[in-house]
């Protein structure tokens, strides 16, 4: 299915985006949630393992902290991540090269809401801090839950819209 003009222009602004903040991304991502981001990742992963997903789809992956995660706490066979923003990768491969776990886990471009895998390959599809930037929600959970095998599994991590007006300001 070709994407829309509205729907390119999405793609092309959010991968502009992450591209431009790549460098900066790891350490905004701790500064805002205060730190807890690491610990919520560890307890998504608890969350995951009783699943035993041997191959997993990490989509939007950015610098592949959740696919690190899931290599340290789950040890799949393969971990594919996808993303949109190849500044973003660049700096994803060289941590997973730091910590030798380019053995398991690769990273691709690629586009949540059109995924270039065949059906029902992955056990597991985990996103996070991602589905906020999907252009059209629905299709990109549709296309997480095309690659998934029968008893697949789809793991989503991400921020809330705050109720407190304090917090909801600064979000």
């Amino acid at each position: 299915m070709e994407k829309t003009t509205e729907e390119n222009e999405r793609t092309t602004y959010v991968r502009s985006m992450f591209n431009s903040i790549a460098k900066n991304y790891d350490f905004l991502n701790h500064f805002l949630s205060g730190g807890v981001d690491v610990w919520w990742r560890n307890k998504a992963m608890q969350l995951l393992l009783p699943f035993q997903p041997k191959k997993i789809l990490d989509v939007a992956c950015g610098t592949g902290d959740f696919s690190i995660a899931a290599a340290q706490k789950i040890s799949p066979q393969e971990i594919i991540g996808v993303d949109i923003a190849d500044e973003m990768l660049h700096i994803g491969r060289k941590k997973i090269a730091k910590k030798n776990l380019q053995h398991i886990i690769y990273l691709e471009t690629g586009d949540a809401e059109h995924l270039q895998f065949d059906g029902h390959y992955f056990d597991a599809a985990i996103v996070a801090f991602g589905v906020r930037n999907f252009a059209h929600l629905e299709k990109g959970l549709q296309e997480m839950q095309r690659v998934l095998s029968e008893n697949g599994v789809i793991l989503i991590l991400e921020f809330s819209k705050p109720q407190g007006f304090i917090f909801r300001q600064l979000y």
